[in-house]
């Protein structure tokens, strides 16, 4: 459970903050979608619309608004700027007067409506919506200034939009791009502009070789648009009259975003900096904006985090754990003592929070100097920070494994090699190499508890994964499951006899991610032991009922002095304040495909395995089919001796077992986290931190500064 959310993909149409509070051109600026009067032009920044003079200069807030506003569009006169905004928590279409004023909401739909340009006579603002969609496609509404019902565009499908100038015509196109990231996408969700005639529907389209033409602009006599049709995207025009493209801007370098249309000229953002085109010269110029405001955005603030937590890892014995929150590392304790940010940097990044079985240390990767490094903090927060160079660096490096004598810690890097560093020397070794890449990284490194083996995954050229098993004493990795099934998630047992793991034999379309043949194939999985040496007997041979024989009471009964005295251990026993003999894990390769045992669980969509106390795992099992309102796993536990599974609890979305096996970190929800014991399944709400301590100075231009360096 040292990362909590693998991969996380996120569309949203806020825009991002600002990188300065005194933002110039000659600077960093991220001034997006502007638009042109024949005086001003007003551009979207840091949530807010802004204006500044045609010619540049200082700009000033034109909408203070506490949601974000954006998709700015001057009315053709330049009296009105129509834009989208959330004022009331609700994405809509508003108008404000370009001098400043009040905005006026002019749509009421509980779905989102976005501003796409104007009508000439200026009297009606054009948005887009799924408001009348079936599947979740936009449509074009017209809405008075005056406000009432909406007309919809006789158009089946529609994202953009530019009218001709005498309203009979429009330029449109009629999806959204595939992913406005990618550069040069030639896949089947490139976008074409089309010219509809309002009055009977009849389509022309622009020519063009599958690229990716957007933002459609309708002057006297072309069409402006933005496309990457030569790689690079920059401004084209469509000649109405010769029917021809033409490029009107060369562009060989950064991506043109936006661009809109004002008296005499095109207004346009290049990264984040705003440029005019003039229609007449064709010629190009940056326009100067000086900008200083109030932006409450770029002020240091306290702020909770609980619901920022994406990695947390539990203390040996379960007294606290530590939680991985917006780059830094918190301890919660499981009933008395306080929260503390052992971190406290803002602008430094702490990712895997890792506590170390002898309860001393903290580690984690941290980029505080530039470069990931593994970091070793005292789980009290005082005393020096060790920090130690990882292999083959500069690299990512992800989820640090303690060994359990807590001198050595498993990792792994982007370049898919496993790796073990010697707390004492500094000195990484590399154990093995996956054989290829996946979003989803499943080397899973698990320690011997006499700290001299690791137990892994790897990948086959089949795309299949095996367990594998490397020795620190010899340097050598070996495979020892057959790669015919699946294998996932392997652990040591702690007496060091045994490795458990799952295997699935129904994985095979799941080995793909790129295409859709892998969505919605249910996988299963068995879990299985490995007795490790060729002459321990197998824990789950045959069993039998049989009376208990007589004679053992008899002859104990009749020679009393064969008792131990007081203070003597009993046959078998350790005499008190005796050391117990250290756990060795030793393997016998030989024959090891033989010792390999089906245990008594039914066969789930398991997701994890953990081991607890000597021959105790656990066992995450996730729904077979994703369902609305289905959120977590079902946990469940399995005993060796017993030989039977029971279920813990449903509904955990993350869970960890302590280094000694008696406590588990777990979480409900997405916030919600506990720390109960492993012998009985815990009551409801037994164990519930209290997380809402996690709060930490967030400092933006100091995180700003991390993460774009």
């Amino acid at each position: 459970m040292r990362r909590l959310f693998p991969l996380c993909l996120i569309a949203c149409w806020i825009l991002p903050f600002a990188l300065s509070v005194n933002a110039q051109t000659e600077k960093a600026t991220l001034f997006q979608k502007p638009t042109l009067s024949k005086t001003h032009i007003v551009f979207a920044y840091g949530g807010d619309l802004w204006i500044v003079p045609r010619q540049g200069g200082d700009a000033e807030r034109l909408t203070t608004g506490v949601g974000v506003e954006t998709d700015p569009c001057f009315s053709p006169d330049g009296s009105m700027v129509a834009f989208t905004g959330e004022y009331d928590g609700n994405v809509d279409v508003y108008v404000v007067p370009a001098t400043g004023g009040v905005p006026k909401r002019l749509t009421y739909h509980p779905g989102g409506d976005s501003v796409a340009g104007w009508l000439p006579d200026g009297k009606s603002v054009l948005f887009r919506s799924t408001r009348t969609s079936t599947s979740g496609y936009t449509r074009l509404f017209i809405i008075s200034l005056e406000g009432g019902f909406p007309s919809e565009l006789p158009l089946h499908m529609a994202y953009e939009g530019s009218y001709s100038p005498d309203g009979g015509q429009i330029a449109y196109v009629p999806f959204p791009r595939a992913n406005q990231i990618w550069k040069r996408y030639r896949g089947g969700r490139t976008t074409p502009i089309w010219i509809a005639k309002l009055s009977d529907s009849n389509i022309e389209k622009l020519p063009r070789e599958n690229s990716t033409d957007f933002n459609p602009i309708w002057t006297a006599k072309k069409i402006f648009f933005l496309s990457d049709c030569n790689g690079y995207t920059t401004l084209f025009a469509y000649d109405l009259g010769t029917k021809k493209i033409a490029e009107a801007i060369k562009n060989s370098g950064l991506d043109l975003k936006s661009a809109s249309a004002g008296p005499g000229a095109i207004v346009y953002e290049q990264f984040g900096t705003i440029h005019l085109y003039d229609l007449n010269s064709g010629k190009t110029q940056q326009v100067k904006i000086n900008l200083a405001g109030d932006l409450s955005g770029v002020r240091a603030r306290y702020e909770k985090v609980v619901s920022r937590v994406t990695g947390a890892a539990i203390s040996p014995t379960g007294q606290r754990a530590a939680f991985e929150a917006r780059g830094e590392i918190f301890t919660v304790p499981a009933e008395k003592g306080d929260v503390r940010n052992l971190s406290a940097s803002p602008g430094v990044a702490d990712r895997y929070p890792a506590w170390s079985p002898d309860g001393k240390w903290i580690a984690s990767m941290c980029d505080e100097s530039g470069e990931y490094q593994l970091f070793l903090r005292p789980q009290s927060g005082l005393g020096e920070v060790k920090k130690l160079t990882l292999g083959e660096a500069p690299s990512y490096y992800y989820s640090p494994v303690w060994s359990p004598d807590s001198k050595k810690i498993a990792y792994h890097d982007k370049r898919l090699n496993l790796w073990y560093i010697d707390i004492a020397d500094g000195k990484s070794t590399k154990a093995d190499t996956d054989y290829y890449d996946h979003p989803e990284r499943s080397l899973d490194p698990n320690w011997a508890p006499d700290s001299k083996w690791i137990v892994y995954t790897k990948r086959l050229p089949s795309n299949l994964h095996a367990v594998f098993v490397f020795s620190l004493d010899t340097g050598k990795a070996t495979q020892i499951t057959d790669g015919m099934s699946d294998a996932r998630y392997p652990v040591f047992d702690k007496n060091g006899k045994y490795i458990y793991f799952t295997a699935s034999t129904d994985y095979a379309l799941n080995t793909g991610w790129l295409d859709m043949s892998s969505i919605g194939r249910p996988t299963t999985r068995s879990v299985y032991l490995i007795v490790l040496k060729k002459d321990a007997p197998s824990p789950l041979a045959p069993e039998s009922d049989e009376e208990k024989e007589e004679a053992a009471k008899i002859e104990k009964k009749e020679s009393p002095s064969a008792a131990p005295a007081a203070g003597e251990a009993k046959p078998g026993e350790k005499k008190e304040g005796e050391k117990k003999e250290p756990v060795t894990a030793a393997i016998d390769f030989e024959g090891i495909g033989q010792r390999i045992l089906a245990l008594p669980i039914p066969a789930r969509t398991y997701v994890g395995l953990a081991a607890g106390k000597t021959g105790v795992i656990f066992l995450g099992e996730a729904p077979a089919v994703s369902l609305p309102g289905v959120e977590g796993t079902t946990l469940h536990k399995f005993e060796l001796e017993k030989r039977k599974v029971e279920k813990v609890f449903d509904g955990v979305t993350a869970f960890e077992i302590s280094a000694n096996g008696e406590k588990m970190l777990y979480r409900v929800g997405q916030d919600r986290w506990f720390i109960a014991g492993t012998a009985q399944p815990p009551k409801p709400g037994e164990g519930a931190l209290r997380m809402d301590g996690m709060e930490m100075q967030v400092d933006p231009k100091a995180e700003w500064k991390q993460m774009y360096r």
